[in-house]
């Protein structure tokens, strides 16, 4: 293991910085939220099964973004009473996935969405005009420009938030049993969207990305999702002048300045041998998180499959 030891880790809370008007940020971003619709469209998908329906969903994010989502929900019985709802996030650079797993959650009763991260590879457009650059990845888009408000993961964070109030709206579920769960990246969207929504009942991240950016560029800033941040100081900042300024700045979209808000019932995964997402930037985290929470520990395993780990998923989801 190249991180810290557990023993530490299970200490560790943090050493990126956390901006002195985080918490007047993000009260401004989630009042423009406020004003958003939550209207909707829905497009019947190719793909369909006995067990739930599949359709295109549409819909207008902050900045007059037109954001896709996979949408299934539940027929027959289960589709009689409102039930859980659930929202889904991607991994880094992906999109929403396929049908399956939707179907197989719509089949326990779940009504899903799964968001495709605006400008990533699903069909949502990222139409924020930003100053500077996007070399290499999306952490740092926008943190050239004077507005901080131009940050991609700011509005990311709020898509998540207006996935889970258009999913709350929806007749076939109840607003009071909503879960979030993802991976990766995946795993910090469902991280902010239980910080920034206080009504999401259960979240389950599985090694969350976007976390303790500082950490994360010490520990393995070239083999890491993180190595970004690298070719952002290597073409732009080659004597770290704005070192400083450029931490800061991405403590605005770091889900360990985030997590102490969550209300929700927590099921955190972390894998040790994780080189992708440092565990110790997890873990920063991780145990910010105020709430009932339960930390899942695979100790060999890196970024990767983790055995049993969507049996446990299911299982934990099925309590709400």
């Amino acid at each position: 293991m190249s991180d810290m030891p557990l023993a530490q880790m299970k200490e560790y809370m943090g050493s990126s910085p956390k901006p002195a008007d985080f918490d007047e940020y993000w009260k401004r971003a989630l009042e423009q939220l406020d004003r958003q619709p939550l209207d909707y469209e829905l497009v019947r998908a190719d793909f369909q099964s006995p067990l739930a329906e599949c359709f295109h969903l549409y819909f207008t994010g902050v900045g007059g973004a037109r954001v896709h989502a996979k949408f299934v929900r539940p027929t027959g019985s289960s589709a009689a009473q409102p039930g859980p709802g659930l929202a889904m996030f991607h991994g880094y650079t992906c999109d929403s996935g396929e049908w399956f797993d939707k179907v197989n959650y719509a089949a326990h009763g779940f009504t899903v969405l799964a968001l495709d991260c605006r400008g990533q590879a699903g069909p949502s457009l990222d139409t924020v005009t930003v100053q500077g650059t996007t070399v290499r990845g999306h952490i740092i888009r926008g943190i050239d420009d004077p507005d901080p408000d131009k940050l991609y993961y700011r509005n990311v964070f709020l898509d998540t938030v207006q996935t889970v109030r258009i999913l709350m709206s929806m007749d076939t579920v109840d607003p009071n049993r909503i879960g979030v769960h993802g991976a990766s990246q995946g795993g910090a969207l469902a991280t902010a969207c239980a910080a920034l929504e206080p009504r999401v009942r259960i979240a389950v991240p599985v090694y969350p990305f976007l976390s303790d950016y500082k950490r994360a560029f010490e520990v393995s800033p070239t083999t890491s999702a993180y190595e970004e941040l690298v070719y952002y100081f290597r073409f732009f900042d080659p004597n770290h002048q704005r070192e400083d300024e450029i931490f800061n700045k991405l403590g605005y979209i770091d889900i360990q300045n985030l997590t102490d808000r969550i209300q929700a019932d927590v099921l955190w995964v972390t894998a040790l041998s994780d080189i992708i997402c440092p565990p110790s930037t997890q873990f920063a985290a991780y145990n910010k998180i105020k709430s009932t929470k339960e930390l899942l520990i695979y100790h060999e395993y890196g970024h990767e499959y983790l055995p049993y780990l969507g049996d446990k998923t299911l299982s934990k989801l099925m309590t709400l």
